[in-house]
């Protein structure tokens, strides 16, 4: 079967608009019922000579904690892929609905730099549909490419899950053996972050979502307060681990519970040391220092 041609787009979707359209279409959703169907749009969404806002970038990398440079940080390219993700999952013919959905994991292969100069092609699909214990979850892939490459200088898989959302033939998987209790390490930093994080955040990144800006619109989705977007979060560790991880690496994170703003993260990253040449790993947890919740973990490390 040969794969489906891709959706050219002239622009960069608008992620107000779509979280618009979102709204709607969870209106008609509840009216209407949910579509049957359990089959994900063969079709990627893809947007050609993209160009980088410079002011943009050098907020992105004070807010992040990031040096100045020319090269694009790697979650600076998530944030720049991000609307033509969602514009995907925005699709009449996706089977999930796209408000409400929760970001499970995320893994970044950086696969070489990505300058500021460079004219960029970027395109989103998702796959990978499958049951989870609490809904049905979905991998949306980006790729970005230096214009007319022919490979993905980075690319980003995120997990989302559709919490109690079962589709028709789609099974719910066994249950999970139980997690390592998670025991807080002593912290190689403590982040304060203040109630103004979440739209500090979107306005570098345009992600607007409600439940990051205020106490009112988090209310509103059913959420006690306002969170981080956990994009921050794991950009700024990625941050923290520092030059060690080199041009190319690969980044994963799992996240596990909110950030509530505003709030205090606690943050532990452990480097080893590879043999002489060789490349590093770093591995990092946050977690609330009150609770002792873990909010995030992960690792940073040759591809």
């Amino acid at each position: 079967m040969m794969p489906a041609q891709p959706v050219i787009l002239g622009e960069m979707p608008s992620l107000s608009k779509l979280y618009v359209n979102a709204a709607a279409q969870a209106a008609r959703r509840r009216l209407l019922g949910s579509q049957d169907g359990s089959v994900l749009p063969a079709e990627s969404h893809e947007v050609r000579g993209v160009s980088v806002d410079v002011a943009t970038l050098t907020a992105y990398q004070h807010l992040i904690g990031e040096t100045a440079s020319d090269v694009l940080p790697a979650g600076f390219i998530h944030a720049l892929a991000f609307p033509l993700a969602m514009s995907v999952l925005n699709r009449d013919d996706f089977p999930l609905p796209l408000l409400g959905m929760i970001h499970l994991r995320n893994s970044v292969q950086q696969r070489s730099p990505v300058l500021f100069t460079d004219s960029l092609d970027v395109s989103a699909r998702v796959e990978n549909l499958r049951g989870h214990r609490a809904g049905t979850v979905v991998d949306v892939v980006a790729d970005v490419r230096l214009s007319g490459a022919p490979e993905a200088s980075w690319r980003g898989v995120s997990t989302y899950l559709a919490k109690g959302v079962f589709l028709p033939g789609i099974d719910k998987p066994s249950p999970a053996s139980a997690r390592a209790e998670f025991k807080a390490p002593n912290p190689t930093a403590i982040w304060q972050l203040g109630v103004d994080t979440g739209r500090a955040y979107a306005a570098v990144s345009g992600d607007f979502n409600p439940i990051h800006l205020s106490v009112l619109s988090a209310r509103a989705l059913g959420m006690r307060r306002s969170i981080a977007h956990g994009m921050y979060l794991a950009a700024r560790a990625l941050a923290d681990v520092g030059p060690s991880r080199g041009d190319s690496f690969t980044w994963d994170v799992d996240f596990d519970s909110p950030v509530f703003l505003p709030g205090m993260v606690a943050l532990e990253i452990n480097t080893e040391e590879g043999d002489s040449g060789a490349r590093t790993r770093s591995s990092f947890v946050a977690w609330n220092p009150r609770s002792g919740r873990r909010h995030f973990s992960g690792s940073v490390s040759a591809p």
